[in-house]
């Protein structure tokens, strides 16, 4: 669902761009929000802005989302770091990370999917 949600947005992008998802109590999007864009391999992603996001919107989740324009779907060391760093932050403020979706073209990873939360 949440890539249905976000295809549009980043299928065909050529630079990096990281967006996020909020959720209510019954995980139905808030708000879709697009909190970095960057370059062609990566872009700054802000831990306090994207649970600024959260909090002033009063999600109980997040779903985290972000594009390859390479078209490689693997995730990157950083990629791997900063969906830790989210989730142990959210866990602190009871904002649930629930997934990290990857999108390249009109394909995904789940980092949910595959065991990687």
């Amino acid at each position: 669902d949440a890539f249905q949600e976000l295809i549009t947005d980043l299928e065909y992008k050529t630079l990096e761009e990281f967006w996020i998802l909020l959720l209510d109590r019954a995980n139905q999007v808030i708000e879709k929000i697009n909190v970095s864009k960057g370059g062609i391999s990566g872009t700054v992603v802000d831990p306090k802005v994207i649970f600024r996001h959260a909090i002033d919107h009063a999600a109980c989740g997040i779903i985290l989302c972000h594009n390859h324009p390479s078209g490689n779907l693997q995730p990157s060391q950083a990629d791997r770091d900063l969906t830790r760093k989210l989730k142990e932050g959210g866990k602190h403020l009871e904002i649930n990370v629930h997934d990290h979706i990857i999108i390249a073209g009109n394909k995904y990873v789940s980092f949910a999917d595959e065991g990687w939360m």
